[in-house]
């Protein structure tokens, strides 16, 4: 079970384990044990997954996103099963948190008259600094 928030929660009927061997250096724990986890998510056909977090994950470009809409995580940082479990179970939050995330909606504003005035007489100050820099005319 994964527990995102107080109101959501994904059971653990949803979420697909499977033991695998790890890859990379180890010798004979990693030739015999099958520690590593491979944890498999199908997002798209979740019924306690609401809609925003669908939608925030199919506009991820993340490398555990398959187009099919399953994510595939492969923990195999420790050498024991359950660290990698839940180090895949931690990934897959972070992962989801990270759908779910919504900017701030941006509202246009004005700036007020003080600040234009002051702007412009910023400006006007700066235009009168560089002509008095200018060489005079040649008549």
């Amino acid at each position: 079970m994964l527990t995102l928030s107080n109101r959501l929660t994904i059971p653990a009927s949803e979420l697909e384990f499977q033991a695998i061997r790890a890859s990379g250096p180890g010798g004979q724990n990693v030739n015999k044990v099958s520690t590593a986890i491979q944890l498999v998510f199908d997002y798209r056909n979740s019924p306690t997954l609401p809609q925003h977090y669908k939608e925030g994950l199919d506009r991820l470009s993340h490398p555990n996103i398959t187009p099919g809409g399953k994510i595939l995580i492969k923990a195999q940082q420790f050498r024991s099963q359950e660290m990698n479990r839940q180090d895949a179970l931690d990934r897959l939050e972070t992962l989801l948190k990270k759908a779910a995330f919504r900017p701030k909606a941006r509202h246009a504003t004005k700036p007020t008259k003080a600040s234009v005035r002051r702007r412009l007489d910023g400006k006007s100050r700066q235009s009168q600094r560089k002509q008095l820099r200018r060489s005079p005319p040649k008549d």
